[in-house]
């Protein structure tokens, strides 16, 4: 086995970069160790161009059950399945990190895949954008890396930084930030973040610490490459033929701008300027591929954005740059039949957004290579119908597109979201889009906001979401500009969206088609999106301010008590038998936590009588209380009396009265309720009654008056 081994120190781990022969038909591959957690990237391309009207670039992020050396999976299935959310997510962040840094003219297909081979304590995702960087930099493939990768943690909102926090740091309650970036050459271009309510300030520092661990990876890339890289192979541009630029310049370029520059506020035509384009191609130049055509157009107009914005100040529908279209916001008056829902409109981008509330017990089990037999009790989902678009196709299902939206959101959220301790509900969002122009990942946060506060969901503050974005030529000259909406995020250089409340920061992520961004310049988008944000703020707590004082009559009512740990077994009984049996009498659902916590919901009045039932059974009975029971059985020493569903008690003869009683079925009889108190516990925890000692009377009231 041949081999070549690079090390450097971050954070006083090691990282160590391993290029071997174990997969000697690839392009490139290496395998890469922080820690003990190590994966293989390698980077394959096809020997000849195919026929996509796109640069067909695949990251695939394999998950491997043996590389947390456990046995996971299904109790049937014990082999890895679909890609988990988790999988999807980390192979996302890869792929918009390494995929500005190729031509985009490139129609090679590229497949780039990360198999994690073992984990500990540190997150494979930054690991995977390094070694992907490293597999493409070394090999023949075409690529303008490398690009390095960062993760940086604080706690209590400080500005002190944690350089790639372990999962265990990442767990503790006082976690305030994770911030993931990726970068080169002192720019940005990947930025992934979940925080709790963080400053802009703060994040930017946090970008500026990042920028500093990033120049060290790079640099030792550069050596690793400047040793071992392979010759890349040269793809040329193809031109474009002479005949479809003249066409364009005389068919189309006299009216180009004024079609598509509307002035109107959300729209734009370009789709008609494609139309008539592609019409006149297709009548003039028959030779021509409409492929081609319409990656000329394309290429016309991003120019044409490009330069009205950064030369002429001017956006296609006529906005200012930090302008944002018009808002609607409205909480609930969909149906009494959901929870909670909100619907909330930017522009052309419309979302509504539906709760649904249930027990504990029905929160979602995760169990992956990363985490096992973990909870998840905040969901939110996300679906983008084709009709959203204006256009036809298939329905259902889901892509990385739909689920990385949806995750984004969701973290967004999940800062505000009540702890379990005072609101054990498990909680899912579903955000349906039902228009799309331009971030509708902002949208669901928005109407999400409204959704749980609608439904009485005691969430902290609303939140807000915008998307920003950018233009910027090759002389550095650029104009940030707020929410973009489809040609704009399509045609610009970044897509910048910002999540988060009056107070902070949220959640932000970042996705440039440009080598990367300055700090100095997100810092300026950082400002506008604040601004943005409290503007949307301000319309979503005009419709609603504070989450309803009650809860939706459809939503089930959930009762928390505490048991003993040692009481469990007894509550749940031999196979189950006791539990369900308390299920099935009152319709709940009841969950029990290894510490006792015993959550009950259902509707209020089965909730009531579930909660009687384990109260009665768990009680720990004293010497005084007092009670109403009822009669079992009747013996010649005494009377057996019920005081609740699972305890009994003897009250003996000599406790009915203070009278001798020859006879007890004169005085009691089955199924006749009397007072009692506990007289006393015996060493095997019978109960000991008495009804004199609480009525006196009661016996001579019963007998015949001499």
């Amino acid at each position: 086995m041949q081999k070549k081994i690079y090390s450097i120190n971050i954070a006083g781990k090691t990282l160590t970069a391993e290029f071997n022969d174990i997969a000697d038909q690839t392009n490139g591959s290496v395998m890469l160790s922080y820690g003990h957690t190590t994966v293989l990237c390698t980077a394959v391309m096809s020997k000849h161009p195919g026929n996509a009207n796109y640069m067909p670039l695949t990251v695939d992020y394999e998950e491997k059950f043996y590389a947390s050396g456990k046995i996971l999976g299904s109790r049937f299935v014990r082999r890895e399945g679909k890609p988990t959310d988790e999988a999807v997510l980390s192979g996302r962040i890869i792929d918009r990190t390494i995929r500005p840094l190729f031509d985009q003219y490139i129609r090679h297909d590229i497949q780039v895949i990360l198999t994690v081979l073992s984990i500990d304590e540190d997150d494979p995702d930054v690991l995977g954008v390094i070694a992907a960087s490293l597999a493409l930099s070394t090999s023949d493939i075409p690529w303008h890396g490398p690009v390095s990768a960062v993760r940086l943690g604080t706690q209590n909102g400080s500005g002190e930084f944690t350089v790639n926090p372990t999962y265990t740091y990442r767990e503790d309650s006082d976690f305030t930030l994770d911030l993931l970036a990726c970068g080169k050459d002192g720019s940005i271009n990947m930025i992934e973040v979940g925080g709790k309510e963080v400053t802009e300030d703060i994040l930017v520092k946090g970008l500026d610490s990042a920028s500093v661990e990033i120049e060290k990876i790079q640099a030792w890339q550069k050596q690793i490459i400047d040793e071992i890289g392979k010759e890349k192979k040269t793809i040329a541009k193809p031109e474009m033929p002479a005949e479809l630029v003249a066409l364009f310049e005389a068919e189309i370029k006299p009216s180009f701008k004024a079609t598509i520059y509307t002035g109107m506020p959300g729209k734009t035509h370009i789709n008609d300027a494609k139309s008539n384009w592609m019409s006149a191609v297709a009548e003039k130049l028959t030779e021509i591929n409409p492929t081609v055509a319409d990656e000329y157009f394309e290429e016309k107009v991003d120019e044409l954005l490009h330069e009205e914005a950064i030369v002429n100040n001017e956006r296609p529908d006529g906005r200012a740059f930090d302008q944002i279209r018009p808002l609607f916001a409205k909480a609930g008056g969909i149906s009494p039949i959901l929870h909670g829902s909100g619907l909330f409109y930017r522009g052309g981008t419309h979302v509504l957004s539906a709760l649904t509330l249930g027990g504990p017990g029905e929160a979602q089990v995760v169990d992956n290579m990363e985490v096992q037999e973990s909870k998840k009790r905040f969901m939110h989902h996300y679906n983008f119908p084709p009709f959203s678009v204006g256009e036809t196709g298939r329905v259902g299902g889901l892509n990385r597109r739909a689920i990385g939206h949806g995750a984004l959101a969701e973290k967004a959220l999940s800062a505000v979201i009540p702890a379990q301790d005072s609101f054990p509900y498990t909680i899912r969002l579903v955000s349906e889009c039902m228009a799309s122009n331009g971030s509708t990942s902002m949208g669901s946060v928005c109407a999400g906001t409204l959704a749980l506060m609608d439904g009485g969901v005691p969430i902290t503050r609303p939140v807000a979401g915008i998307a920003s974005g950018l233009m910027m030529n090759e002389k550095g000259e650029y104009k940030v500009l707020t929410d973009i909406q489809g040609p704009e995020d399509h045609h610009g250089d970044m897509d910048f969206k910002v999540a988060g409340t009056r107070e902070g920061v949220t959640a932000v992520q970042m996705d440039v088609k440009v080598g990367g961004i300055p700090i100095p310049v997100l810092k300026e988008a950082f400002d506008a999106a604040k601004k943005a944000r409290f503007q949307i703020l301000d319309v979503i707590e005009a419709e609603i301010s504070t989450p309803r004082s009650d809860l939706s009559p459809r939503a089930p009512r959930i009762a928390t008590i505490k048991i003993k740990p040692d009481q469990i077994g007894m509550v749940i009984g031999s196979g189950g038998k006791t539990i369900n049996g308390i299920k099935d009498k009152t319709q709940t659902e009841i969950d029990i936590e290894d510490d006792g916590t015993v959550y009950v919901s259902g509707n209020k009045e089965g909730v009531e009588q579930a909660v009687a039932e384990i109260e009665g059974m768990t009680h720990e009975y004293k010497v005084g209380e007092k009670f109403t029971g009822t009669v079992i059985k009747i013996a010649e020493f005494g009377a057996f009396v019920k005081i609740n569903e699972h305890t009994e008690g003897l009250v003996h003869i000599s406790e009915i009265s203070r009278d001798r009683i020859a006879d007890i079925g004169s005085v009691l009889q089955v199924g006749e309720t009397v007072p009692v108190i506990i007289k006393g516990i015996d060493e095997r925890d019978r109960i000991k009654l008495s009804i004199k000692d609480i009525d006196p009377d009661f016996a001579k009231n019963k007998l015949p008056k001499k």
